[in-house]
């Protein structure tokens, strides 16, 4: 069925936008792609990046010339990233250094044999997951692949050469390919290589042509290798007619869905499934069904299952897994809600006593599924019998023995009271055993006694007695009753005891995040949360859990979180647990990154991106976690996740909350800037204008001292406007961490002398005292900034000081500190402005209105305080301000000074 293909929508262009630009800061990944070793795709490669060398910047990160001469002459001239040798076991391995090809970070990587599996100290299992970190970091990659170690095509290749290739890369890889350019040589020309000993050494030639290089089977690889990339070219046609809007028709949509269990054949049918799923382009997914006998799976069907399950994962399908008392019902159920088009199950095994009783899933969805195509897979291997315990079988006889025990205490009082025990009541009674044995010991030994006591039954308690010869036939109807009400409940027994088992494992995981759920809502702070956290985490798990949160320093570290102050991480573990953060994937114990680690690592995703890592370790016995395990602890990342986020919330508001408060108190300092400045830059600057204005006219006829009298008004006029200015810039340099401090030995006496010059008339008409100790040491101080801190103090008392009253200047030598006090009159400050008096742009309200800024004791001590001193202010003793100055003093020098007015 066809269909043309609509135009697409505006969502669905804004989609594509996005996933282009995604793909364009990923690198290109073009694949030579063969049908068996020796048909040339280093060379091609090689050759190839040749071509490109004068345009493109070209690395070799790793490729295998197997010592050809004709391939190590390619070689001459590229660049060679040098291999990282690693000694595992006390052998030397060389395997590509990926850390070096990243800090190299060329435009184009020679990565050969894709399918390449890792020594076990390297970051990735296999080598396509370098190239895949290559590819995320914006490299080009060119590879080799042979058509054997594709994935989903292992169980064809096997059964066309009876060889098990056990690297394999995921189908999944070369979807992603941008390009697969096929080598191609005949078969017949690598035979001929194959002798010359141009593939291999001498001494393998003979077991390769044995096993695998044999006409027929390079035949098929063949044949196999171009439909594959037939297939990649004909699939990337479609997409450029998609995305061009190009008329079709097209290939209706197909969505599939294929079911399986814990037995061995689970990987075969995935792979047949995804090579169903490629050639009609279509969805695919795949289902397990859990239902109350999963209870019963042992530990090597567990582990079958979570392997199925991971290369589903792996070959690009959506894993589910549900719960339900019908695997067939369920499937069903879900096929139809999720428009699911066909359904692939494996054929049903022959031979097995249960097919006379239950019909197999495969029956059930042919004879359920009217709308769907069921694909019936071959099963095409013998399945792996699972391995029991020995002891399994001690405690399961245990059980028949005590099951027999049972019966035959029943039998015995049937015997020694028969007036008690009629023949309907001895039915009754071994009815009693059957679910008595059922109940306590299982499934078998109750069907054991079902068929006992019906054996016994009739054996001891129908005539003819002492045989098993039946007079009355209507006896026989009582034994099949008997034996079926015994298997009955038997079997209901079973159920009852698996639904109980299956329900107190879900109450235990719902529990569990419940718990979590409790202590996350009754926690206030970081600490609390991660505590929380990790002990639900290693109460349910047995295991140790830490969190690792991003440094505060942001430069790509991690902080480890635990329930204890003392945790260490080692070097290893950190660069598992940052790898995890930055990729977004799992990383370490049980994945194909870092498999090595002592712990599990599980990024902590949210919509706002990655919030930190979740590592749980591995437990003493090695075991790795089940599909329930797997489940619940990504809930517990999620739930993780969520808290963490939360917390970065609350803390984005508080942070938002005081940037508010922040602009807001900024404008209101700006209001006062404005209205303060407006007033003490015109009042100066209308004196000015004034008085130029005056001395312009030609009509004022002025004598020379009030020509002299106005241009002083004029000039001190200009000196306060730049007081003012100077205020301001050097508010502007103390905010922005500018003021440069230029420390040199400085009198006392220098700078107040300075000070009181700077201030000019105004401190020659005030009463100044000066009292400086003999002997003062030198003050470590910029001078000109000192100068100017003590202008604006005193400028400070003279103006809130009555007209008459003095000031004092007091200086002494106090624990390596020079201490300056200068001291006024005035009405003093009240308590509560005493600590706001250095605040910028903060004024007493007065009620002379004494006009400022607002600035000038605020710059005076940004000044100090960068000398590494200090400024305070006191009210005084008899009324007035006390403000003292403490710098730094330098006691290699001291000067000459005294008291004087």
């Amino acid at each position: 069925m066809t269909e043309e293909y609509p135009r697409p929508s505006a969502d669905e262009l804004l989609a594509r936008i996005k996933a282009e630009e995604a793909q364009e800061k990923r690198g290109k990944l073009k694949i030579f792609l063969g049908y068996a070793a020796g048909v040339g795709k280093t060379y091609t490669m090689l050759d190839a990046a040749r071509v490109m060398k004068k345009d493109t910047d070209i690395v070799v990160a790793v490729v295998e010339t197997h010592g050809r001469a004709e391939t190590e002459a390619l070689m001459e001239g590229l660049e060679v990233i040098p291999r990282r040798q690693i000694n595992y076991r006390g052998i030397k391995l060389s395997e590509m250094d990926l850390d070096a090809v990243l800090e190299r970070h060329p435009k184009l990587a020679l990565v050969d044999e894709l399918a390449h599996e890792n020594a076990p100290e390297s970051r990735h299992a296999k080598r396509y997951q370098d190239v895949e970190e290559l590819l995320s970091s914006g490299i080009d990659v060119y590879t080799t692949l042979n058509i054997q170690h594709v994935e989903s095509l292992r169980d064809a290749v096997a059964q066309i050469t009876g060889v098990w290739v056990r690297e394999a890369v995921p189908d999944s890889v070369i979807d992603s390919a941008a390009e697969i350019e096929l080598v191609d040589l005949p078969p017949d020309e690598l035979l001929k290589r194959l002798k010359e000993g141009k593939v291999y050494v001498p001494e393998q030639i003979a077991l390769a042509i044995d096993q695998f290089f044999q006409k027929g089977n390079l035949i098929a690889l063949r044949e196999l290798t171009m439909r594959i990339a037939a297939k990649h070219v004909d699939e990337q046609t479609l997409a450029y007619m998609k995305a061009h809007a190009i008329r079709g028709p097209w290939p209706s949509g197909e969505r599939l869905l294929v079911c399986i269990s814990s037995d061995s054949l689970g990987t075969r049918l995935i792979r047949s499934a995804r090579r169903l799923a490629y050639e009609l382009g279509a969805e695919w997914a795949a289902i397990y069904v859990e239902t109350p006998e999963h209870v019963r799976l042992s530990s090597e069907q567990q582990d079958q299952l979570t392997e199925t399950l991971h290369l589903a994962q792996r070959l690009g399908a959506k894993t589910v897994t549900l719960q339900g008392d019908s695997i067939a019902k369920t499937i069903m159920q879900y096929a139809a809600d999720n428009n699911i088009s066909k359904i692939v199950v494996s054929r049903p095994q022959k031979g097995y006593a249960k097919g006379l009783f239950r019909r197999s899933l495969t029956d059930q969805l042919l004879r359920q599924g009217e709308n769907f195509d069921i694909h019936v897979v071959s099963r095409g291997e013998v399945m792996r019998r699972s391995h029991v315990p020995a002891g399994a079988f001690v405690v399961g006889w245990q059980g028949h023995l005590q099951g027999l025990g049972l019966i035959a205490l029943a039998t015995a009082l049937g015997k020694l009271v028969p007036e008690f025990f009629a023949p309907a009541n001895m039915i009754m009674l071994y009815l009693l055993c059957v679910l008595v044995t059922a109940f306590l010991w299982g499934f078998g030994p109750s069907v054991l006694v079902s068929v006992i006591s019906v054996l016994i039954f009739d054996f001891l308690f129908t005539p003819p007695f002492y045989t098993f010869t039946v007079y009355d036939t209507r006896y026989i109807f009582t034994f099949i009753v008997l034996l079926l009400a015994g298997l009955v409940i038997s079997f209901l027994m079973r159920r009852i005891h698996d639904h109980a088992e299956a329900a107190t494992r879900h109450e235990r995981q719902t529990s569990a995040l419940y718990a979590l759920g409790r202590d996350l809502a009754a926690s206030n702070s970081l600490e609390s949360y991660v505590i929380a956290i990790v002990r639900r985490l290693k109460e349910t798990f047995e295991r140790d859990a830490i969190i690792f949160l991003p440094a505060p320093t942001n430069r790509g570290e991690m902080e480890p979180y635990a329930d204890r102050p003392d945790v260490t991480v080692s070097e290893n573990e950190m660069a598992a647990a940052v790898w995890s953060f930055q990729h977004q994937r799992s990383a370490g114990r049980g994945t194909d990154t870092l498999p090595n680690a002592a712990a599990r690592y599980l990024p902590l995703v949210t919509g706002r991106g990655t919030v930190g890592v979740l590592s749980l370790s591995a437990n003493d016995s090695g075991r790795e976690l089940t599909i329930e395990q797997e489940r619940l602890l990504g809930a517990y990342a999620d739930l993780t996740a969520v808290a963490l986020e939360g917390i970065q919330l609350e803390e984005e508001a508080h942070n938002a909350k005081v940037l508010s408060q922040v602009l807001r108190d900024a404008e209101k300092l700006q209001t006062a800037l404005i209205n303060s400045i407006s007033h003490d830059l015109r009042t100066p600057l209308v004196s000015i204008i004034g008085t130029l204005s005056s001395l312009q006219e030609e009509g004022m006829r002025l004598d020379d001292a009030s020509r002299r009298n106005m241009i002083q008004v004029a000039r001190e006029e200009a000196d306060r406007l730049n007081r003012l200015i100077a205020n301001l810039l050097d508010v502007s340099r103390l905010e922005a961490g500018a003021l440069k401090i230029n420390r040199q030995p400085a009198d006392a006496q220098d700078l107040v002398g300075a000070a009181l010059e700077q201030l000019g008339d105004r401190a020659r008409a005030r009463p100044i005292t000066v009292d400086l100790t003999e002997g003062l040491p030198f003050a470590s101080v910029d001078f000109g900034l000192t100068v100017q801190t003590l202008v604006n103090v005193l400028d400070n008392a003279l103006k809130y000081s009555p007209a008459d009253s003095p000031i004092e200047i007091r200086g002494r030598h106090i624990d390596h500190e020079i201490h300056i006090e200068v001291a006024d009159r005035g009405p003093g400050i009240l308590p509560q402005d005493l600590e706001h008096v250095f605040d910028k742009f903060y004024r007493i309200q007065r009620p002379d209105k004494v006009t400022g800024t607002g600035l000038g004791l605020s710059i005076s001590r940004g000044i100090v305080e960068a000398q590494g001193g200090r400024i305070a202010a006191e009210n005084r003793h008899g009324g007035g301000t006390v403000i003292s100055i403490t710098l730094p003093a330098d006691e290699s020098r001291r000067s000459g000074n005294g008291n004087h007015d």
